[in-house]
């Protein structure tokens, strides 16, 4: 009985999983840790969604290594300017694998156009964080650009 709950679960969240609509591409940012993320968005409804951002970046103090960043993100429709505009604000949580390992948190707010001749999307946010370890307090914006499928 327990393992037909877990399949059941499973199966469902699979099927969820297949059927929002997902975004996918590159974050190049600039700050106090500027470098390149491969970027995923999961929309979760019409207003959420989930961010998870894999980069190698290059920090302060000759600092250079790799983060994982995974953001939930509250979105808001601005249509009313133009067709395709949204902004979106959310927190979350990251990994920075520098010298040694930092665990910290952040938030990010930002404005994105999605194209309506082909679901490309652009994007401009910043990302304040702050991570333990050392990194302290950190701040930068960055220029996404993902493939919305």
């Amino acid at each position: 009985m327990k393992k037909s709950i877990t399949l059941l679960f499973v199966f469902l969240a699979l099927t969820s999983l297949a059927s929002a609509q997902k975004a996918l591409g590159l974050r190049l940012g600039s700050g106090s840790a500027s470098g390149v993320e491969a970027s995923f968005q999961l929309d979760l409804s019409k207003t959420n969604r989930l961010e998870l951002d894999l980069g190698l970046e290059s920090g302060e103090k000759n600092h250079s290594g790799m983060t994982l960043i995974g953001d939930y993100q509250w979105v808001w429709d601005l249509s009313e300017i133009t067709e395709g505009m949204k902004w979106y604000a959310g927190a979350g949580a990251g990994l920075h694998l520098f010298d040694n390992i930092g665990i910290g948190v952040n938030g990010q707010i930002g404005i994105e156009y999605t194209l309506q001749e082909i679901p490309l999307q652009f994007s401009l946010d910043t990302r304040p964080s702050f991570f333990g370890n050392g990194y302290g307090f950190g701040y930068g914006a960055a220029l996404g650009v993902r493939y919305k499928f």
